[in-house]
């Protein structure tokens, strides 16, 4: 089943890209690889919350939104070379904006690492940093970049 006949089946859309807020690609292609920009938890050009995980935003929450990003990157890869054209998901990098004392990262950034699966299955497993920081860009939450290997351009 493709990537595509997959959302369908799940229910999801692929959003619009997100536009950038500085100056930067949302992807690039390098090769076979295809580098997203860091994606925050935009909907419809909102941010859905704000502020640090552990205090002003639950974890389980930010879970959510690390899976809002992830779409959100998959839909910059979608427009760059299509979503079909993923062979796997090799590296995710997860930023969460931490409140002193939290240390619950991992488990924020598998919203992310959870919906790459249910996408792609098997190829959607994948190398992960998941990294607590002090603020994010917009005081976002959470923030989600991706490394994809595409299928070879013809």
């Amino acid at each position: 089943m493709s990537a595509s006949q997959r959302l369908a089946e799940l229910g999801i859309e692929l959003p619009a890209v997100a536009t950038p807020v500085a100056a930067y690609l949302p992807a690039v292609r390098s090769g076979d690889l295809v580098f997203t920009s860091g994606q925050l938890p935009t909907v419809a050009g909102e941010l859905l919350a704000h502020g640090l995980v552990g205090s002003a935003v639950q974890p389980d929450f930010a879970k959510e939104l690390a899976g809002t990003c992830a779409l959100n990157a998959l839909a910059a890869i979608d427009a760059l070379v299509g979503i079909d054209n993923v062979v796997r998901v090799v590296k995710v990098v997860g930023f969460v904006a931490s409140a002193p004392g939290f240390t619950g990262q991992p488990a924020v950034v598998n919203g992310a690492s959870e919906l790459l699966a249910q996408v792609f299955g098997e190829a959607g497993t994948h190398a992960r940093s998941a990294v607590g920081v002090a603020v994010l860009p917009l005081d976002a939450p959470v923030e989600v970049e991706l490394v994809v290997e595409v299928a070879p351009a013809s």
